[in-house]
């Protein structure tokens, strides 16, 4: 296919090959993938402009949940309907399911052994310094110079020590930022003009299908009908599979009932949580290791290295917590660990996912009415500037645990893992500095760890 002509039409055939193939090589955490998309979408299809590209990104950053899969589905949703949009949003994630039940099925059956863990040794410090890249990456295209932008430098920073050490919930962080910057298009238009976002590159000369002044299409267009059969839509997909779980367990609420109590934190998860999947991470944490005891802090952060290294929405490491928790509390019985934690796996993607669907189907088309109003645009970029602060908190987080490997523990936290600080420092020398991809970085940390485990060093 020739992805340089001018688009004048896509079928639907073609845009769902694509949404399939971006399914398999979306690696690199919500920032690369977003990179990615608008490589191909953008510079290479031209299947969307870059303002329009980046007015969706916005919109999706303001929304809790996975902010690249929910991108994909506006653009699907944007060409093709409906079904353009739950396929797109389907695609991003499926391939990641199954690969990540596959590596979770590994990990509880061969996570013991030396040279896994090893391996796994040597990647936590890669993780960590790919969360630092994603600071940069998203802080770069977002804060400017601080002379230029103080505000949102100002708002980064604030979120940062309201996260990190006062511990205040990220909605209430979401909401003092957006009113920020709706107060700052009234008083500072000219510190939010940016568009806040991860969009590379300068916009393309050549026409694109969804271009700057394209109209709006008529399904794209706010119908009051049409946004309460989405809504009802979305209640009825969300009570029936939480009905048939409760139903199993005899409409057991207790804490025996696994399954179902996983759905309801994970649409809390799905509801509550902003900025994307490195915000949601430290809200799972608290509920899945701290609170359910599904797992341990230490296979919290393994979780998020395969998920690093898997392709799909770095969220999808919710499907790992899902089924080691499904593994642990033996939700099939003894005899069905396999089965139990896939099924564990399946419901927390679903309830995770579902509000997702809801907001671009339900929301896109108010989006789609406000190209070029400030008043709109500038609480948006003021999220996408608490949203750095929020990943830089996440970052401390993460070093702070592969430092202190027993924090959280009742142990002695006086021995620093200086071993484990050096492969973060050189992991992320490597992908700061001199530009290596995630993957190549990944790799050698493992490789890394290995030997120094085998060679017992650490």
């Amino acid at each position: 296919m020739d992805t340089s002509r001018p688009a004048s039409s896509v079928s639907f055939s073609e845009a769902l090959r694509f949404w399939l193939r971006l399914g398999f090589i979306s690696f690199g955490g919500p920032a690369g993938q977003i990179a990615i998309m608008h490589r191909e979408l953008v510079e290479q299809r031209h299947w969307i402009s870059e303002k329009r590209f980046l007015h969706a990104l916005n919109y999706c950053m303001l929304l809790p949940g996975p902010e690249a899969q929910q991108l994909a589905t506006y653009i699907g949703w944007l060409m093709h309907r409906t079904w353009g949009g739950i396929v797109a949003g389907t695609l991003f994630v499926l391939p990641s399911l199954f690969i990540l039940i596959a590596l979770s099925w590994a990990y509880v059956a061969f996570g013991n052994v030396p040279w896994v863990a090893g391996l796994f040794y040597g990647i936590k410090p890669a993780v960590a310094a790919i969360v630092l890249q994603a600071v940069q990456r998203i802080g770069s295209k977002t804060l400017k110079t601080p002379t230029h932008a103080p505000v949102l430098w100002a708002i980064a920073l604030l979120s940062f020590v309201a996260i990190a050490f006062l511990k205040i919930p990220f909605p209430w962080v979401v909401l003092g930022a957006a009113l920020t910057g709706w107060i700052g298009s009234r008083v500072a238009p000219a510190q939010f003009a940016s568009g806040g976002g991860h969009g590379a590159g300068l916009a393309s000369s050549h026409p694109a299908l969804i271009g700057d002044d394209t109209p709006t299409p008529p399904h794209a267009r706010f119908n009051k009908k049409r946004l309460a059969q989405v809504l009802a839509a979305g209640a009825l997909l969300w009570l029936l599979p939480m009905a048939a779980l409760l139903a199993w367990q005899d409409w057991d609420v207790s804490p025996a009932n696994t399954l179902a109590q996983m759905g309801w934190f994970f649409t809390k998860a799905a509801l509550l949580t902003f900025g994307g999947a490195y915000a949601v991470l430290p809200y799972v944490y608290q509920g899945a290791v701290e609170h359910f005891h599904w797992l341990t802090g230490p296979q919290m952060i393994d979780g998020l290295a395969l998920g690093e290294t898997t392709p799909g929405p770095l969220i999808m490491v919710v499907a790992f917590v899902g089924f080691l928790g499904g593994w642990t509390k033996q939700v099939l019985g003894p005899d069905s660990l396999f089965l139990g934690a896939a099924l564990a796996a399946m419901v927390v993607t679903w309830f995770t996912f579902l509000p997702s669907f809801i907001f671009i189907l339900a929301g896109g088309p108010l989006v789609e009415s406000t190209h070029g109003k400030a008043h709109f645009t500038a609480p948006l970029v003021a999220i996408t500037a608490a949203v750095v602060g929020v990943i830089a908190s996440l970052a401390l987080f993460f070093i702070a645990h592969i430092a202190l490997p027993t924090l959280g523990n009742d142990q002695n936290h006086s021995n620093i893992d200086w071993m484990a600080l050096a492969l973060a420092a050189t992991a992320a020398v490597a992908l700061l500095r001199f530009k290596v991809g995630v993957i190549p970085v990944i790799t050698a940390s493992a490789l890394a760890g290995l030997a120094l485990r085998l060679g017992g060093l650490t």
